[in-house]
């Protein structure tokens, strides 16, 4: 049984995982779905595929590999990589017992275990946002992360000539991915305003000082703006792609204040690749299955130590808001230590109190707008897996009269399909806000993808007392 059991070999995870060591944790083992740790800040190529200038790709390099180094050699750390961990167990006053399957995800081998933590931080990240539009659903549309990680992880271009569009600060590291891999950038669009931009970043400008390198981070990334004469446009959203077989083209439109697109102002781009991102959404499966509590953001709720509402279980990174790699990093100092009972960093705690700032800034200045739900026409596809259109999604929210999201599931079909409402939820929820009861499409028991006969192979009748 681990002292401190740790979901998530991202920025957060790693650095709980050495803080409960660091703490006084006997044995501590960290979990993680990739074949390596890092998560998605610091995806970089498999091992068979040594690239010696890898540190140009990424920003703090070294500080994941003095971090993974560390991991690596504390006999006490077990770092399990290619652990997908798709079920926790409630109990009355102890964390969960937790389930994963260990192999690679198309493995026919993968083996069972179950672990029962002391103490349990949950630090699985987030994952992203896409508003719908007429046409997003055509090959060449890409998620903001995809095209990233096809970059980072591939080294390939997801397109030749490529627009940029959405909102927040990560879609600038993705332009200078794609530039890196040869794709033209014909454009960023933010739809966020510039009296927008002002007011969530503008506002006491001398204490964005204490965040250090984000400055010369943004500094980066304007130089590569500037040198590939890329525009950057703000006020602005691509609201349809167009194209037969594939994008051919994008419609590009100005935005009011609330994101509704201004009439007439539409214009046409040629492109052959158009990358889309509209900020994130904690990844919160597991923290709803243990039973944690939830803020109206979808956020989970933490005390000054990172403990949830759950008995021994924490949390760490975007699963507690979305805040970036600097406050993941403390978050998780400030967990692991929590979970191995001793006290945090003081530290820790200043840096995670000037980048929780940070991302108040964020939230300010790039939250989505409310008139985003009016780019899908009823003939937009919203649930991708399911074919589910927004006018379906509409009519039978209208016609069934039901507030419940599961019967407008059962009735649409809409995250039914192969991804179970990863991708379209947050769009669903989004389209029917103030027809739907609150109620979270991340309500998932299954958190991940498991075989019939993995299932069938569980052994869990140990523990099915224990469960509420």
């Amino acid at each position: 049984m681990p002292d401190v059991l740790v979901v998530g070999g991202g920025p957060a995870g790693m650095a709980a995982a050495l803080a409960a060591r660091r703490h006084g944790a006997e044995h501590v083992v960290l979990l993680e779905a990739g074949d390596d740790v890092g998560g998605q800040y610091w995806r970089h190529p498999p091992a068979r595929h040594v690239d010696p200038d890898e540190g140009r790709w990424h920003h703090g390099w070294q500080r994941f590999l003095d971090l993974r180094s560390a991991l690596r050699r504390d006999p006490r750390c077990e770092v399990v990589t290619n652990a997908h961990v798709w079920s926790v167990d409630r109990r009355d006053g102890a964390p969960p017992l937790v389930h994963a399957v260990i192999g690679e995800v198309d493995g026919q081998a993968r083996v069972p275990r179950t672990f029962d933590p002391a103490a349990l931080v949950l630090a699985t990240g987030a994952q992203e946002r896409t508003l719908p539009f007429p046409g997003w659903d055509l090959p060449g549309v890409f998620t903001a992360g995809a095209a990233q990680a096809l970059a980072k992880g591939d080294r390939v271009a997801v397109g030749r000539r490529v627009l940029v569009t959405g909102s927040g600060p990560f879609l600038l590291p993705v332009v200078s991915s794609l530039v890196r891999v040869g794709a033209r950038v014909v454009g960023v669009v933010e739809a966020a305003g510039a009296a927008r931009l002002a007011r969530g970043w503008g506002a006491k400008p001398w204490r964005l000082a204490a965040t250090g390198g984000k400055a010369a981070e943004l500094a980066g990334y304007l130089r590569v703006l500037a040198a590939h004469r890329i525009p950057y446009r703000v006020g602005a959203a691509v609201v349809a792609a167009h194209g037969d077989d594939r994008v051919e083209a994008v419609t590009v439109a100005r935005l009011t204040p609330d994101w509704s697109p201004v009439p007439g102002t539409q214009r046409r781009v040629e492109v052959d690749a158009v990358c889309v991102g509209h900020g994130f959404v904690p990844r919160a499966e597991l923290a709803i299955s243990a039973g944690c509590a939830l803020g109206e953001d979808g956020a989970v709720e933490v005390d000054d130590r990172q403990r949830t509402s759950v008995p021994g279980v924490f949390t760490a990174g975007e699963l507690t808001g979305i805040g970036g790699v600097d406050l993941a990093l403390a978050e998780g100092l400030v967990a692991g230590a929590a979970a191995a009972g001793g006290e945090p960093a003081p530290a820790a705690l200043r840096r995670r109190a000037v980048f929780r700032e940070f991302a108040t800034r964020l939230a300010a200045a790039h939250a989505v707008g409310p008139g985003g739900r009016s780019w899908a026409d009823d003939t937009t596809v919203v649930c991708r897996c399911e074919d589910v259109t927004a006018g379906a999604l509409r009519r039978a929210a209208e016609l069934t009269g039901s507030k419940g999201l599961r019967p407008l599931k059962l009735t649409t079909r809409a995250g039914l399909g192969l991804c179970q409402g990863r991708t379209c939820g947050p769009a669903v929820e989004d389209l029917l806000t103030g027809v739907l009861d609150p109620g979270r499409t991340a309500h998932r028991p299954i958190a991940v993808p498991v075989r019939l006969g993995e299932l069938a192979d569980h052994n869990r009748t140990g523990n099915r007392e224990d469960v509420p």
